[in-house]
């Protein structure tokens, strides 16, 4: 026994109830509470040395999902203030927006919708870079990555 929900939003959330009858017992009831959320956040840290290449996946497990048939972007914060860097479509071309200047045209998105900067200065250090997919109106998922940069 149970419930399925397909294209879920947050006007679904709520209390639900089960009640079905048994035999010699009575009536019987078991009651849920579902909580939609609107976005989720995971934060990773990614260390990488000065002069390489860093690769970040836009989720980290979101093998079981196609990231290319969802919009996605990714952005870039430091110092309290964030910038887009580069926003895909469905089936079209990645956008690069004029922020990744900020990082020198060493900017590229990857397989799998990964970011990739290259090379590493220490000036990446401590940057935060994060991915938005939005998977319907009222689901977006964020990840959000914290670079390290060591010298050798």
């Amino acid at each position: 026994w149970a419930l399925h929900l397909e294209n879920v939003t947050m006007s679904l959330s709520g209390q639900y109830k089960c009640t079905f009858a048994t035999y010699p017992y009575g009536t019987k009831a078991a009651k849920i509470q579902l909580t939609v959320k609107a976005e989720e956040e995971r934060h990773y840290l990614k260390k990488v040395w000065l002069k390489q290449t860093l690769e970040i996946p836009c989720l980290e497990d979101a093998t079981s999902e196609n990231l290319s048939t969802y919009p996605l972007k990714w952005l870039v914060g430091e110092k309290g203030r964030e910038e887009e860097l580069v926003t895909k479509e469905p089936s079209c071309p990645a956008v690069y927006r004029n922020s990744s200047m900020l990082l020198g045209q060493r900017v590229l998105l990857g397989l799998n919708n990964a970011l990739k900067v290259f090379p590493t200065k220490i000036t990446d250090d401590g940057r935060v870079f994060s991915c938005h997919v939005l998977f319907h109106p009222e689901r977006v998922q964020r990840s959000s990555t914290t670079v390290r940069v060591f010298g050798k």
